[in-house]
């Protein structure tokens, strides 16, 4: 059984390959996942530890808890402290580290890195451990500062040159005086690190005399433990926390990989969507097979072999083609590893530098994943086999499917359908991430159930084009009748192309919802013409807000400045605005009172107010974080949403209060609008600084839909996979089809149809069976679009559902497309089948 099972793999050569790289596709995308984030996890991992080298316990601050009217606090790292932790036995030296936002300009100046990832610090006395000088002198002074050496090589600064930056909004010109080499994962990852003298690390972070952490490293000899727990000791428990640096370097280790297990699980999941699709494929080639040797077979069972042999010979057959297929998708996947990582170098994302990342996990997940659903896909049609009586088997006189099996796999898929449906709308009346559970349990039946079901909707949905078949003629009828002569198979192969163009249509759907709704948003919202913010969402410094008040063009301003305050033993945070300007700066709807903010009249959004029990003339009592008590009065409630919400106060009350006054950004209102002159004067004032951003309201929603974009497009890519196996699919049906019916297109081609009308009969059928398949993909991501809709709109007041029709008319020309290239060599061999062969076949 064993020979024979080898042989008949090698007897099937062609079919075999088109099911060989369904499988390879899949296992490809699978261990090319797992390989790309093994590599940079693996690589983001050792240049963080290495980040820790000279920290053996970091002293960082413990934050004081809000009680009562008391706001929550954290507590001053001070040089008594850092001296303190020197003096420690077990410390061989203690370093006091600032940090905080830098924006650095390249030469063209343009903002370096992402706004994340660039970052300052201050370099400790003349000599810092952490930071090799590679050429240069340490910084002295506001006018001096080093720069890494990663970020000297993209940019082709070096020392002696002067760099335009900033670190809360004012533009300073300093002088690249030193040039070092860091560790630093965000440096690895593209980012920049400028490092100042302490003293002006401490006065342009705004930490006059403190530090964000100290950095403790041990004498020879003297254990983390040993130190963490001398510290322990000698500085105030309750005032900081201390950590050693194996923890730390553990910590971040843990963040790293957690922040790729999102990556990791998306790809993987498009991976199982390949597989799955791959899985009709395996199991409609094996089908085939299984069909064409069905006198051999029934000839093995007469002869004394058993259902068991003649199954296992199958399985073996599978066997076999997993082995195969997952060898070569494993060697493809490291490929694909490899060219994710220099496509994201070719666009600008810069990933640490390391070997490429080949775990034995991969190599396991690569074999298991294409030998196991390789030949769980093969298990039925040999089962099936295994059950045809031998004589009825030689006789050519087995049945296909049975009435009483398609009622009965009907009824199931009715069933399974009815449940999804239920579930998903039940799962749009709950809100928020409530019902995302739901919504996926039930998105997965109703795809389940829809799948169970195809080989009944095929027939009249497949019928509804027989009066454009009818232009084809002859061929045009013969298309349509063989589409729905073997409904399985035919909803087998429609399953592949439904599945990725309902994942495709449905994310389209949501996006293009949430585009619109964000753009309604920002309109409903914003009466500003500009709003001005940091790159990377840090504060501003009330200087920018200065100077765009005295531009020429400035007709109104408002900063808004954040603050934490306590009410009612609650910790609320305030938005301080100019009360005289911000209802001519914002278009909310007002539900109660008057939107009137001065003094010691307020406005709140209606969540808060309901959560409050406030309405309009409530009067309340606020505790500052400097501790102060004030009486407020709630003048209005407007409707808040995702961009301006909470409880807003002028900022004449708010800032007395404050001991660090910055603001979140400034709304800026121009005399003749926005337009790229107005832009221009204000980018003027601000020195062009690369650190802040200037945007209109359309500037704001095109931000947020680049996001939806790049996610889309990831998708479109990811999903192109299943295209290609589903395109495998269409070929092998239309291929198994063709010899099934080797006879009857020999007496077709006898009494008179050529060989175009053979063709184009074939063709059509491939048409007709794709189209199937995008209208039902099309139809169920429409529903799935809606239903996601429904949940978010339970958070998103401006959510409007969005039919991108154009999109998906593009999608359903995919299918056909799909279809017509799927049908050219299938086509091509049906009419080269000799007329007088093919009518002698049985």
């Amino acid at each position: 059984m064993f020979r024979t099972a080898l042989r008949n793999v090698l007897a099937h050569k062609a079919r075999l390959l088109m099911t060989v790289l369904a499988v390879m596709l899949g296992v490809a995308f699978v261990s090319g996942t797992l390989v790309f984030t093994n590599t940079i996890s693996d690589a983001l991992q050792n240049s963080s530890a290495k980040g820790f080298d000279h920290v053996d316990v970091a002293v960082t601050p413990e934050f004081q808890k809000a009680e009562g009217d008391k706001v929550g606090e954290e507590p001053e790292l001070t040089q008594a402290l850092v001296d303190d932790s020197a003096r420690v036995p077990g410390a061989a030296s203690a370093i006091g580290v600032v940090s905080g936002f830098t924006a650095v300009a390249d030469k063209d100046g343009d903002l370096i890195g992402d706004g994340w990832s660039t970052k300052g610090g201050n370099y400790w006395g003349e000599k810092d451990p952490r930071y090799p000088l590679t050429d240069g002198r340490a910084p002295k002074g506001e006018g001096e500062i080093l720069i890494d050496s990663k970020t000297a090589e993209r940019t082709g600064y070096g020392v002696g040159d002067t760099v335009r930056m900033s670190v809360d909004g004012p533009v300073i010109s300093p002088k690249v005086v030193g040039v070092f080499t860091t560790d630093d994962g965000g440096v690895a990852a593209g980012g920049s690190l400028t490092l100042f003298d302490t003293a002006t690390a401490q006065k342009v972070f705004g930490k006059a005399g403190t530090y964000d952490e100290i950095d403790v490293e041990a004498k020879a000899g003297v254990t983390q433990a040993a130190l963490k727990a001398e510290l322990d000791q000698a500085l105030p428990k309750d005032l900081v926390e201390t950590t050693t640096g194996e923890k730390l370097a553990d910590d971040q280790a843990e963040a790293i990989a957690a922040s790729m297990s999102g990556m990791k699980q998306g790809l993987l999941v498009f991976a199982g969507i390949a597989l799955f699709v791959g899985t009709f494929i395996i199991a409609n080639t094996f089908t085939m097979l299984v069909a064409q040797r069905t006198k051999e077979l029934a000839l093995m069972r007469a002869v004394g072999a058993s259902r068991r042999q003649v199954t296992r010979s199958v399985l073996i057959e599978a066997f076999v083609v997993g082995v195969v297929a997952a060898v070569t998708g494993l060697l493809a996947g490291i490929g694909i590893g490899a060219g994710m990582r220099a496509l994201m170098s070719s666009m600008g994302q810069v990933v640490p530098d390391g070997p490429l990342v080949v775990s034995t996990g991969t190599i396991v997940a690569a074999l298991a994943v294409g030998v196991l659903v390789t030949m769980l896909a093969a298990w039925l049609p040999g089962r099936r086999a295994a059950k045809i009586p031998p004589v009825a088997a030689m006789s050519s006189v087995h049945a296909t499917a049975t009435t009483k099996s398609l009622v009965l796999r009907n009824t199931l898929g009715a069933l399974v359908s009815a449940a999804g449906i239920a579930v998903v709308l039940a799962a749009t009346t709950m809100g928020g991430t409530d019902g995302q559970a739901p919504m996926g349990l039930g998105a997965v039946l109703l795809i389940i159930g829809v799948f169970i079901l195809t080989p009944l909707l095929s027939r009249p949905l497949i019928a509804a084009a027989a009066p454009v078949l009818r232009v084809f003629g002859v061929s045009g009828k013969l298309a349509r009748q063989n589409s729905v002569r073997n409904p399985r198979r035919t909803a087998a192969t429609a399953s592949a192309l439904m599945i990725g163009l309902t994942l495709i249509t449905g994310m389209t759907v949501m996006a293009g919802s949430l585009q619109k709704s964000i753009d309604k948003m920002a309109s409903a919202a914003i009466e500003a013409d500009y709003v001005v913010s940091m790159a990377n969402g840090t504060y501003l410094s009330p200087d920018v807000g200065e100077k765009l008040g005295g531009t020429d063009g400035v007709t109104a301003i408002s900063p808004l400045r954040n603050s934490a305050a306590r009410i009612d033993g609650d910790t609320e945070y305030l938005t301080g605005v100019n009360g005289s300007t911000i209802a001519g700066l914002t278009d909310l709807k007002v539900e109660q009172g008057a939107f009137e903010v001065g003094g010691t009249k307020v406005v709140v959004d209606g969540g808060t107010a309901k959560e409050n029990g406030w309405k309009a003339g409530s009067d309340f009592t606020v505790a500052y974080e400097d501790g102060e008590k004030q009486r407020l009065t709630v003048a209005g409630v407007y409707e808040g949403n995702d961009m301006l919400s909470g409880i807003m106060l002028d900022n004449s009350v708010l800032t007395p209060h404050m001991a660090d006054p910055v603001d979140m950004q400034v709304m800026v209102k121009m005399s003749d609008g926005a337009s790229s002159a107005a832009k221009d004067s204000l980018q003027q004032a601000l020195d062009t600084n690369p650190a802040i951003k200037i945007q209109d309201k359309r500037d704001i929603s095109n931000e947020v839909a680049k996001m939806f974009t790049m996610m889309l497009n990831m998708l479109y890519g990811l999903l192109a996979m299943a295209v290609i196996v589903a395109v495998l699919g269409v070929i092998n049906t239309l291929a198994m089809s063709v010899f099934e019916r080797s006879q009857e297109i020999g007496m077709l081609r006898a009494i008179g149809l050529d060989r175009k009308g053979i063709k184009r009969m074939v063709r059509l059928e491939s048409l007709v069976i794709s189209l199937f398949g995008g209208v039902l993909g099309i139809g169920l991501g429409v529903f799935f679009g809606w239903a996601a809709g429904e949940l978010m709109g339970s958070t998103i007041a401006t959510y409007e559902l969005v039919l991108p029709w154009g999109r998906m008319g593009v999608f359903l020309l995919l299918a056909a497309a799909v279809g017509v290239l799927a049908a050219l060599w299938p086509a091509r061999r049906a009419a080269r089948l000799n007329m007088l062969q093919a009518i002698k076949a049985e």
